[in-house]
């Protein structure tokens, strides 16, 4: 095989089991009944099987099970381990999401049960080690302070991913996108001094991205399943795994220009920045209105896109094109630089900017 080919398979097993264990989870709640209900906050009109991510666990799973017996990736499964320890805090995020979406869980009790699964993940090989400045070197952490740092970033991209997860297929696709854009950064750096040591996260962010595009024919709209906490909160943790198992064991990165040497601190914001921001402004909104942080309304930014005239395949499309600009801004700095990357970057965002105000302005003035 060559060096791309055992992370191509990976992430093709992800996938193909994810395709085809989605029908048999959706008789299964069919029968047990675990539908999704229409209702006020709610965009679908029918009643939706909702325990989607069941089946990417098991692709996920599954392909980490192959990855086992693949010689390139020998020596990333042995006790205590980044992959182990991501494959253990899924499974037990997966558990929270089903009883969730099975039963119900009060915010603080999930909250709870968040930070204990990413407590559990830091106690076997997933921490925030080290990481790159510059102007710093690197900077090393206190056990301490790592175990704070990294049950920090899972807790906030498990939420990030559950706010963001209200339209079929946004949440999948864009989880796709910033593994993809991960797996690309990591697998390029791996070798050239940017992680110290060997690392697993190229291979967790194929198999993330693998589990979320088997799942995408059934989701995207209309969907026939929706992934339910079950699968927002497991995409959550892969996506912080993967990140933390990279961007947590840095050392100097050789790479084209000085702008570019932030990019592995910065990296977890880029590629997740449409939920990153999207979560930070519904907490502070529901600060404002003296709400609970974790109590669901229906502000997201693409509650919005759909008040403004778009419809639930053109919103869910044009937050994926969103999403997929810094990503691909976050590669492309790594690979030709800051002096190339940054002006087409202002460009595109201007432009798209531009484009959604004028599509507001119109749909405004048509309302009045």
């Amino acid at each position: 095989m060559t060096a791309l080919a055992p992370y191509l398979l990976v992430g093709c097993v992800a996938a193909g089991l994810t395709w085809v264990l989605t029908p048999p989870v959706i008789a299964l709640c069919r029968r047990i009944g675990a539908l999704a209900l229409p209702g006020d906050r709610k965009v679908h009109t029918i009643a939706t099987p909702t325990l989607g991510g069941l089946a990417m666990w098991a692709g996920f799973l599954g392909a980490l099970l192959v990855a086992t017996r693949l010689q390139a990736f020998d020596g990333l499964f042995a006790f205590p381990s980044g992959a182990v320890g991501v494959a253990i805090g899924a499974t037990l995020m997966t558990a929270i999401g089903l009883v969730d979406d099975l039963k119900g869980l009060t915010a603080p009790a999930k909250l709870a049960a968040q930070i204990l699964v990413a407590g559990v993940m830091t106690g076997t090989g997933v921490q925030v080690v080290s990481f790159w400045l510059p102007g710093q070197g690197t900077i090393g952490l206190s056990s301490d302070l790592a175990v704070v740092l990294t049950v920090a970033i899972v807790i906030f991209t498990v939420n990030a991913v559950n706010l963001v997860d209200g339209l079929d297929g946004l949440a999948a696709g864009l989880v796709a996108i910033g593994a993809a854009a991960y797996f690309i950064f990591s697998f390029r750096n791996a070798s050239n001094g940017l992680f110290s040591g060997t690392t697993p996260a190229p291979m967790l962010a194929a198999a993330t991205a693998g589990a979320c595009i088997g799942f995408l024919p059934h989701n995207f709209n209309p969907a026939k399943v929706f992934m339910g906490d079950t699968g927002a909160m497991l995409l959550g943790t892969l996506l912080a795994g993967a990140t933390v198992t990279g961007i947590g064991h840095t050392t100097r990165p050789q790479l084209r220009d000085g702008f570019a040497l932030v990019i592995p601190v910065a990296i977890p914001l880029l590629v997740l920045a449409l939920p990153f921001l999207d979560a930070t402004f519904a907490i502070f909104r529901r600060m404002r209105s003296r709400r609970g942080v974790m109590v669901a309304d229906k502000a997201h930014l693409h509650h919005r896109l759909l008040e403004i005239g778009h419809s639930q395949r053109k919103t869910v499309l044009l937050l994926w094109l969103w999403s997929a600009l810094p990503a691909a801004a976050t590669v492309a700095l790594s690979i030709i630089g800051s002096r190339r990357v940054i002006p087409v970057f202002a460009l595109v965002a201007l432009t798209g900017a531009v484009l959604l105000v004028a599509q507001n302005r119109r749909t405004g003035n048509k309302t009045v």
